[in-house]
C-alpha cells in the first residue's frame, strides 16, 4: 500500500488532516464546502490513494477551515 507522495505532500495532508479535525469538520463536509465529490478529501487522507493537493485546494480549504494556507506547510525544510 506505499504510496508515492513524498514527505513534504505527506506532511502537507497529515497538517489538513489535524485542522479539520480541530475545527470540526467531516471529511464530507469539506468537500462539499469546496465544492467538490464527496470523497475529495478522503482520497487524499486515504494511505492507499496517491491523490494529493495543490496550491489551489490548499487556499480553498484555508478559506474554508478559517486559517492560513501556511498552516499546512512545515516550518522548516523536510529532510
Amino acid at each position: 500500500m506505499a504510496t508515492n507522495l513524498t514527505g513534504i505532500e505527506l506532511f502537507v495532508i497529515q497538517r489538513v488532516k489535524e485542522v479539520r479535525i480541530a475545527k470540526g469538520l467531516s471529511q464530507e463536509k469539506l468537500s462539499l464546502a469546496l465544492n467538490k465529490g464527496v470523497g475529495f478529501i478522503g482520497d487524499r487522507e486515504a494511505p492507499s490513494k496517491k491523490a494529493k493537493y495543490n496550491i489551489n485546494h490548499l487556499n480553498e480549504i484555508a478559506k474554508v477551515l478559517d486559517c492560513s494556507p501556511k498552516d499546512f506547510w512545515p516550518e522548516c525544510p523536510l529532510t
